[in-house]
């Protein structure tokens, strides 16, 4: 186990570009900050990021959106100091927790082999101060997640074929939840929530309209996070330990 620990490897699995900026970017930047390496995990293509307004649906204005918000994901990489980014690819709007993507997530976490992973919350919170905290795709990203970090990284028996490929078992210690109907844990992040600030913007695709509105609101909500605890932000999660 204290060899374990010792793995400074952090793994954030999302349904879309974005979330994570939204939801713990501004602990990323401080884990980056400490030593570690994080790789970022997006289940869905984003295709269905596009404005409420739209009116062209066609396969190449899909594309387009496709494109932009991969390049956006990559750029926040860079802002983050990601290792890297990897991109499932599933249509977005439609994410299902698939034995597929249960089988594409547990082949990353083995081969990356966090110790920690972010990932969204499988199940409702009904005092939301957001409704895209019940996004079907967040739910099915965090059952997804949540299936392959237990038991299936860790179990030789669940995908074998990925043992044939060399990806041996490997047992995640700690998950952060996000978006959580219950909430025991936060992460000052009052030096880094300038960076998270910055990550966000880079999604120009989905917030420039409306950026200052949403600035706004994520300093506000963050600072009363961090009030409770005595810091000047902070982000909250459901933290799970796998001992």
């Amino acid at each position: 186990m204290a060899q374990q620990e010792e793995n400074k490897v952090a793994m954030v699995i999302m349904a879309h570009p974005d979330d994570a900026e939204f939801g713990c970017a501004g602990t990323v930047a401080s884990w980056v900050r400490q030593g570690w390496d994080v790789y970022y995990v997006l289940c869905t293509d984003g295709g269905g990021g596009g404005s409420d307004d739209a009116t062209d649906l066609s396969e190449d204005a899909r594309k387009r959106t496709i494109e932009t918000r991969k390049q956006e994901q990559l750029a926040v990489g860079k802002i983050l100091g990601l290792k890297d980014t990897f991109f499932l690819g599933y249509p977005d709007g439609q994410l299902q927790p698939t034995l597929e993507v249960r089988r594409d997530l547990v082949r990353l976490l083995r081969q990356y082999r966090p110790s920690r992973v972010i990932c969204q919350s499988p199940d409702r919170a009904w005092n939301p101060y957001s409704i895209g905290r019940h996004h079907p795709d967040h739910l099915a990203a965090g059952r997804a997640a949540i299936e392959a970090i237990y038991p299936a990284s860790q179990n030789p028996w669940d995908f074998p074929e990925l043992m044939a490929e060399g990806y041996r078992p490997h047992k995640v210690s700690e998950v952060y939840f996000t978006g959580a109907p219950v909430i025991n844990h936060v992460e000052d992040i009052s030096e880094t929530i300038d960076i998270k600030m910055e990550a966000l913007k880079a999604h120009a695709s989905q917030v420039s309209d409306h950026f200052s509105d949403i600035e706004q609101w994520i300093r506000t909500r963050c600072a009363e996070i961090g009030k409770e605890h005595g810091y000047a932000y902070a982000e909250e999660f459901h933290k799970a330990t796998n001992r």
